[in-house]
């Protein structure tokens, strides 16, 4: 149950000991408290499951353009082409 506090909404949970200790010494190594740990993780995949079902209509004359652009060759600055044709260091 979540409750209004002065510095935000509160969010109770439980966790297997396990789990707590992993969290807990995750955000030990990044230096983050867990609070801080655990918000910055869940709401990192909250962005990311949501950016994956973005979802954008077009009408047919901006679904052409759309495809068009997708479709057209990039243009290559010649300190990009430069680089392209040089041999890997790993090579």
């Amino acid at each position: 149950m979540a409750a209004n506090t002065a510095r935000g909404t509160t969010i109770n949970l439980r966790a297997p000991a396990a789990r707590r200790a992993l969290i807990d010494q995750a955000a030990e190594a990044l230096g983050k408290s867990r609070t801080d740990f655990m918000l910055d993780a869940a709401s990192e995949k909250a962005q990311q499951v949501l950016l994956d079902r973005t979802v954008f209509a077009l009408d047919a004359e901006r679904f052409a353009e759309f495809t068009r652009l997708l479709e057209a060759p990039l243009a290559q600055p010649k300190a990009v082409k430069k680089l392209l044709q040089r041999k890997a260091p790993w090579e």
